[in-house]
């Protein structure tokens, strides 16, 4: 029998069949476990880095002399999970900063909310969206200054039956043809300053694991 016929053979047995399938099989699981290896830690780099900038925005940069990166809490907001980052100056807490969510228009809406220790807030900014362009896309700082409204807010200012939009008798502008967006927004700023009364001490009180 020729060493083709034999090779010819030898490939249409069943064991044959099966022991290329498992080496197939391995070959794929090593490469995905290599490319894996490669590029998770670009990707935390990238993720690290793009919440370090987020924070940013939302914390004078004298505040603080910790990596708020790193110290963190998970917290929950009711039924929603939120991390909140915690700004510290010479070991003292100066503030936070909450990275909540908000439902709006388009679907879910990512935001931080940098919080001073007095209770006011210090930015918000949006870090990710779906919402419709030129109408609740409004809600980013490229496309307008609507989220400087909440600088320097508080419980107190306005009053909570104004913690809303203007057609909702509150205090905010909302944008013409989106209510929707702004809305949801407002709504997860004023939670997160409820959040922050609530559960501050307990988190300040917790050491700066950096």
């Amino acid at each position: 029998m020729s060493g083709h016929r034999l090779l010819d053979r030898l490939h249409a047995t069943i064991p044959f069949q099966a022991g290329m399938l498992a080496l197939t099989v391995m070959l794929a699981t090593a490469s995905l476990a290599l490319a894996d290896r490669l590029t998770r830690r670009p990707i935390a780099e990238a993720i690290a880095e793009d919440t370090r900038r987020s924070l940013a925005q939302v914390l004078p940069a004298d505040s603080y002399d910790n990596d708020p990166t790193r110290d963190i809490v998970h917290a929950r907001d009711g039924d929603l999970a939120v991390t909140v980052h915690v700004a510290r100056r010479a070991g003292v807490p100066t503030g936070v900063v909450i990275a909540t969510r908000a439902r709006g228009y388009g679907g879910e809406i990512g935001l931080v909310v940098g919080v001073s220790r007095d209770q006011r807030v210090l930015g918000v900014r949006i870090t990710r969206h779906a919402e419709t362009p030129g109408l609740g896309d409004k809600i980013e700082l490229a496309k307008s200054d609507w989220v400087h409204s909440f600088a320097g807010r508080h419980l107190a200012d306005p009053d909570a039956a104004r913690w809303a939009v203007r057609k909702d008798g509150g205090e905010f502008d909302q944008f013409a043809g989106a209510t929707i967006t702004p809305r949801a927004v407002v709504a997860a700023v004023k939670s997160s300053l409820e959040l922050y009364r609530r559960e501050h001490h307990e988190w300040f009180a917790r050491r700066d694991p950096s």
